[in-house]
């Protein structure tokens, strides 16, 4: 259950059906500081589909960005199990939150203490952390 705090060293998500960004709480629970720490961009997606069936009206960058939802929700995943992180935070744009909400395994279910429905992909790191502090007040 999110408890809107994000504690030091939690991985912070930051992404959208295209690409995702991963940073680093350096600060406290209550001054959060940002620190780079990679990204996730699609892999192969014409033999990688998406989860669950898909609407016959789905567009291919819809189609898309639904596969890279799931990979997203793997890739998490398998960071959860290797032990690589024991808090997170996703700040995903709406859509990609509604796709990978239901992909995240229990796993990584129990390690998210925040979500943040936000399209921040593009933004300032110092935009990001006032979004985070502003949602975790």
């Amino acid at each position: 259950m999110p408890s809107n705090t994000i504690p030091q060293n939690a991985l912070i998500v930051v992404g959208t059906g295209e690409k995702a960004l991963f940073f680093r709480n350096t600060g406290g629970r209550f001054d959060i500081s940002l620190k780079a720490d990679g990204h996730l961009e699609p892999q192969d997606l014409d033999n990688d589909g998406p989860a669950g069936k898909q609407p016959p009206d789905t567009s291919a960058q819809e189609s898309m960005e639904a596969t890279f939802s799931k990979q997203l929700a793997n890739h998490l995943y398998a960071m959860a199990h290797a032990g690589k992180f024991d808090h997170l935070v996703l700040v995903l744009d709406p859509d990609t939150m509604g796709e990978v909400r239901p992909s995240l395994h229990a796993e990584v279910q129990d390690r998210l203490v925040m979500e943040l429905p936000k399209t921040l992909i593009n933004s300032p790191v110092d935009d990001i952390v006032k979004s985070l502090s502003a949602a975790s007040a």
